[in-house]
């Protein structure tokens, strides 16, 4: 239930708007006199919250400057603390309000996925889990996930390939002449023992190590005992590989259940906050995080923030220690709530628990060092920049400085996209960046397809509801730069910001020409600049997230088209296909017997097909 207040900001009354405010749950929203969300809250009961942000003193300077801007409080009632939580977090995300800290997280968790098919593929997965098969993790890195993912493979050696080369293969493949993978797609292995070894390798990675040990030990001495040497000589060496991985397991406890541990470390008004993942008693490492807004927040403050943050969105594991005591103990229950699950929270551990907080809060002091030093760095590259171009060069402008930068990329006017990619806060912002297809243009035309960019880009700035960057890059000369131009005038937006980047001789990076629009005689900095060399940064990203996207493109296209240009294969018939096989790789890979299993192909469309894709 929302409950607005129907006052205007003008004539909003705070003590008569409080007095208002029920015992509930739910959430609230400070917004300024011209409407801008300021902060999202939660509150188990929102009268006692919200009342003291204006009768109490402020917990740090952030909040202070947030409660001098409030001119309007709406709230939403809920049914409980971890429905709260839950809008909460999804307000957050969507709104991004000034005086709420940030965490940003471009990336999901990687997790390792035991597919659900008959023999199990082994692989690495980022995405909902909610599919067949089994899911561990979440894993801090790529790095844990693929190291696992080795052990598994010299352990219990299962497959790693994609469906559609193992149901092709016809001899084993280099894995399993490396001992990498016992070879099921040939059957070299039977279903049996291979769902055995499946097994094996989900009850490792579920924490039960020393068990799987024993029951691999005793298989070892039956098979000796029915003078099965060579299965007892397998069972040998599984066993021997799997206990060299538990030595090299400095940190392991294989009684432990699944342990979250997350540190903080405070330093030259920054924060990092370090998450440390153990499962199935093996350490699998660390990832840092470095909030936004955080001005003069004590770290209890920060954990409320970031538990809150992190685990509506990630599994809740069995234990989560913490540096620091909450300041708001009802967040962790209400993420139980949430999750439907018990978990333990320490803030006092013993033994190899405390162990492993101590090694957390070292790593995240490192971090934090490392994190300070190249921000100082990338802060000088905006500074240099904002001197060369007479920006603003006042450090809240240099860290709220907007750049976007356009580049076209195509292949002899085949698969043409536009690219723009975002730098901010010192550096560059995967999330916002975009992709456009361009259509409707004679095909390797530059200027028309950087025409339909920046408009299509920049109608909104012109109806004022987006806002302009304060300066926009074209990788480009004067053609280009004055396409821009164009656009700009039309829509009424100042040309000022607009900046053309000219490549030099051979294409060498440090000899580029800037190009303006608004007149100003073009500008070489030099290969020593500091802000010829962020510019460049720039510009080389724009120009690879374009090339990736039309490359992409391009093969998709060129894929469809070729089964688009064989008779009796239609759009259904077409998608089938695709889904079936994975992909035109697999289509082409497959024999007339396996594409005359797919529903509506019949044999003899199978074997017209099959030489459509074979003909020289």
């Amino acid at each position: 239930m929302t409950t607005p207040n129907a006052s205007s900001p003008d004539t909003f009354d705070i003590k008569a708007f409080l007095a208002t405010l029920p015992h509930l749950p739910g959430v609230y929203r400070h917004t300024d006199s011209a409407g801008e969300v300021l902060y999202v809250g939660k509150a188990r009961d929102l009268k006692k919250r919200v009342s003291s942000y204006f009768q109490k003193t402020a917990t740090s300077p952030r909040i202070a400057h947030m409660v001098a801007r409030v001119a309007h409080i709406d709230i939403t009632v809920t049914r409980s603390e971890a429905e709260a939580l839950l809008l909460e977090n999804n307000l957050i995300k969507q709104l991004k309000p000034k005086y709420n800290i940030l965490f940003r997280d471009d990336k999901s968790y990687p997790y390792l996925m035991l597919s659900g098919h008959v023999a199990p593929r082994m692989a690495y997965y980022r995405g909902s889990t909610q599919r067949a098969g089994q899911f561990f993790g979440p894993y801090p890195s790529t790095w844990a996930v693929r190291d696992t993912m080795h052990i598994l493979q010299k352990v219990f050696r299962l497959r790693t390939c994609e469906d559609t080369v193992y149901a092709n293969r016809s001899r084993p493949c280099l894995l399993f002449q490396i001992q990498r993978c016992s070879g099921p797609c040939v059957g070299e292995i039977s279903p049996v023992d291979y769902a055995a070894d499946v097994d094996r390798a989900s009850r490792f990675l579920s924490g039960q190590t020393q068990e799987v040990l024993s029951e691999i030990e005793s298989r070892m001495l039956e098979a000796a005992e029915a003078l099965a040497f060579e299965q007892a000589a397998q069972l040998r060496d599984q066993m021997g590989a799997l206990s060299r991985v538990l030595q090299q397991q400095t940190m392991e406890d294989q009684d432990e259940a699944d342990t979250d541990i997350v540190a903080i470390a405070i330093d030259g008004g920054r924060v990092c906050v370090n998450l440390a993942m153990v499962r199935g008693g093996r350490h699998l490492g660390d990832r840092a995080f470095f909030p936004t807004h955080t001005d003069g927040d004590q770290a209890s403050d920060i954990l409320d923030v970031y538990l809150a943050q992190h685990y509506v969105d990630n599994p809740l594991p069995a234990t989560v220690v913490i540096s620091d005591p909450l300041r708001d103990a009802g967040i962790f229950d209400a993420l139980m709530t949430l999750k439907q699950t018990r978990s333990k929270l320490l803030t006092r551990p013993s033994g190899l628990k405390k162990s492993w907080l101590e090694q957390a809060e070292q790593n995240a002091r490192l971090a934090l060092v490392r994190h300070l030093s190249e921000s100082a760095s990338k802060s000088a590259r905006t500074l240099a920049l904002a001197e060369a171009l007479d920006l603003d060069t006042d450090p809240i402008a240099l860290a709220t400085l907007h750049i976007e930068c356009f580049d076209i990329s195509h292949t002899s006017g085949e698969a043409t996209q536009a690219s723009c990619v975002v730098f901010q806060q010192h550096d560059m912002q995967p999330s916002l960046y975009r992709r456009y297809n361009i259509n409707g243009i004679t095909p390797g035309d530059d200027y028309a397809a950087m025409r339909q960019v920046l408009t299509r880009r920049y109608a909104k700035a012109a109806d004022g509801d987006a806002p302009l960057p304060g300066l926009v890059l074209i990788d480009g000369g004067k053609g280009q730069v004055e396409v821009a131009r164009q656009v700009f005038e039309e829509y009424g937006l100042t040309t000022q910001v607009l900046v053309g980047v000219a490549k030099g001789e051979k294409r060498k990076v440090g000899l580029e020409t800037l190009i303006f629009a608004d007149e100003r005689p073009a500008q070489a900095l030099g290969e020593g600049s500091a802000a010829l060399m962020l510019i460049a940064h720039i510009r080389d990203e724009a120009h690879r997230f374009a090339i990736t996207g039309m490359r992409a493109k391009r093969a998709k296209a060129r894929q469809v088209s070729r089964l688009e240009d064989i008779e009796g294969i239609g759009p259904k018939r077409r998608q089938r296909l695709l889904a079936r096989f994975g992909g035109l790789n697999g289509v082409t890979a497959a024999s007339v017997d396996q594409l005359a299993t797919v529903d509506g192909i019949s044999l003899e469309l199978a074997k017209h097909l099959y030489d459509a894709l074979h003909q020289v």
